[in-house]
């Protein structure tokens, strides 16, 4: 047996360096065939030049850049005698002190006598003549003698403060952190170009001083913070007189609405709330009523539901628009997609968890939406006879339409052989209220009577009437809003019978102008299916 003679331990690093170069030579080869390659070449030169070029665009832009920062800094006038600098607020707003005309000034002192009781009573009165007499001497005076405070001056809020001190109230708190915008002049009661960057509340006192000198005013240059809302809403002359008579919320900034309307109702302090103005345009469908009424405004819908879980259903009067909003009306303007790459969107708002995006108005709307709720304040105040929108006492009608779909929908089951025990169908008391009030205008869509009225399927599934049984210990009814009508409950008993047991289709019970107006009504109701 031949001996095996151990191999040379020397042998193994010299082996592996032979392969280790091999490996590299093959790979300059490669390259080397790569580099030689005309296609190659072209991409190699073209990734350079690309690099080159954007190195250049980069380059030039950061360069003009920072010569525009340089320019717009060269442009600003050393702060001196000529020009002063005034210290920004907490909030980012201008300071509470703008730079007055003389015609400002001459105003200002006028009301600063009148305030002090030198001014002809005489002329007060002439000049209120016609609210005193729409009103009768014992609630003019009551007027006169009201204290409002007023939360937001923007479009809403500026005309509804206008309205009041136009109508005699004498003492108003204005409070808002915000300053005049050139955007904003479109809906400003009050504001003119010369207004532009100074405080909402300064603008809107000293513009109003010069129409009713001898109106008392407190301005609040900061935004509504709950926890500020025991200092806010104190008593006329800092907490030292009578408390507000009523306080309007012209916030457009939902968590700040949602806290102020839970401080007054928690507090027990009248107020009455504006929704949403933006991207409306029909003033007939304007009205006021409790929050819980309050229907197709988005704004209206939001504030709504954070309230119900604050505990708050109801018992707050609001402002609101039933128009609908739909294909080729304005909309809330998305932002940019740029704006989104350069980092958190919050970061684009004046304060945080304020709206960054444009809402575009139509500059007639907030001051028809301003002048609803200073026309509510001055009604409560006086005590002049009026109603507004309780709901129209339809709940009790809601509850019963509901009733009835449900037990439409167990007779029907129970006649396709089905066990309705447990039955659940997928419609809701506010689902109902929509069909009814805003599909089928509140009548039936068969003779147009508005008493008595159920919801019904409009026509038998082609299917058959079969429960939904997917789900272990669940039955629910597959009707779809779009599938039922509003009709009488004589109509409806007869539908039943004649159309959803009987099998006859609608086309042939109904005339044709009751078909195409139920198919004209469930189309509205998957187009704007999508907006609720």
């Amino acid at each position: 047996m031949r001996e095996r003679r151990p191999r040379d331990a020397r042998a193994f690093p010299q082996r592996r360096h032979n392969e280790q170069a091999q490996k590299e030579h093959s790979m300059s080869s490669w390259l080397e065939r790569q580099l030689s390659s005309h296609q190659a070449q072209l991409a190699a030169t073209a990734l350079v030049s690309g690099i080159t070029v954007a190195g250049l665009i980069y380059g030039g832009q950061a360069v003009r850049r920072k010569v525009a920062v340089e320019q717009l800094k060269a442009s600003i006038p050393p702060i001196g005698d000529e020009y002063e600098a005034q210290r920004l607020t907490d909030f980012g707003a201008a300071s509470t002190h703008s730079s007055a005309t003389r015609e400002d000034e001459r105003v200002a002192g006028l009301a600063r006598r009148a305030q002090q009781g030198d001014y002809d009573e005489e002329l007060i009165r002439e000049q209120l003549t016609r609210t005193a007499s729409f009103l009768t001497t014992p609630r003019f005076e009551t007027l006169r003698s009201s204290f409002v405070i007023v939360v937001g001056l923007g479009g809403v809020g500026s005309h509804c403060t206008s309205a009041l001190a136009r109508s005699g109230v004498s003492h108003i708190r204005l409070i808002d952190f915000d300053q005049v915008t050139l955007s904003s002049l479109n809906r400003h009661a009050v504001a003119t170009l010369a207004d532009v960057g100074t405080p909402k509340v300064q603008c809107v006192r000293k513009r109003l001083e010069a129409v009713v000198p001898w109106v008392e005013w407190e301005c609040m240059n900061e935004v509504w913070r709950e926890g500020e809302g025991e200092r806010l809403l104190a008593g006329w002359d800092h907490g030292q007189g009578r408390k507000a008579d009523y306080v309007v919320d012209a916030i457009d900034n939902i968590d700040s609405k949602v806290g102020l309307l839970k401080y007054c109702h928690e507090h027990d302090i009248k107020v009455v709330s504006s929704m949403g103005a933006g991207c409306k345009s029909d003033p007939t469908g304007v009205f006021v009523g409790d929050i819980s009424t309050s229907m197709e405004d988005p704004l209206s819908r939001t504030t709504r539901r954070k309230l119900k879980l604050l505990g708050i259903s109801e018992g707050i009067p609001v402002v609101y628009s039933t128009e609908k909003p739909g294909p080729g009306k304005a909309q809330l303007l998305p932002l940019p997609e740029e704006e989104f790459a350069k980092g958190k969107v919050n970061e684009l708002s004046v304060l945080p968890d304020f709206r960054a995006r444009i809402l575009p108005v139509l500059g007639t709307m907030p001051a028809i939406f301003g002048y609803a709720v200073a026309n509510f304040v001055i009604l409560e105040i006086t005590g002049y006879p009026h109603e507004f929108g309780l709901g129209k006492g339809r709940e009790k009608l809601y509850d019963s339409i509901l009733s009835g779909l449900q037990g439409l929908e167990e007779r029907l089951a129970r006649s396709a052989g089905q066990d309705p025990l447990g039955l659940k169908i997928p419609v809701t008391k506010d689902d109902v209220s929509y069909l009814v009030e805003e599909v089928y205008r509140g009548k039936s869509v068969i003779s147009g009577l508005p008493t008595r009225l159920v919801l019904t399927r409009w026509r038998s599934p082609k299917d058959g009437f079969k429960i939904d049984q997917r789900w272990n210990g669940q039955k629910h009814s597959k009707v779809q809003l779009d599938e039922l009508v509003c009709m009488t409950k004589e109509e409806a008993k007869m539908h039943e019978e004649e159309v959803l047991k009987g099998g006859k289709p609608p086309e042939v019970t109904y005339d044709v102008d009751v078909v195409k107006l139920v198919e004209s009504r469930h189309r509205e109701e998957r187009q704007y299916r999508r907006y609720r």
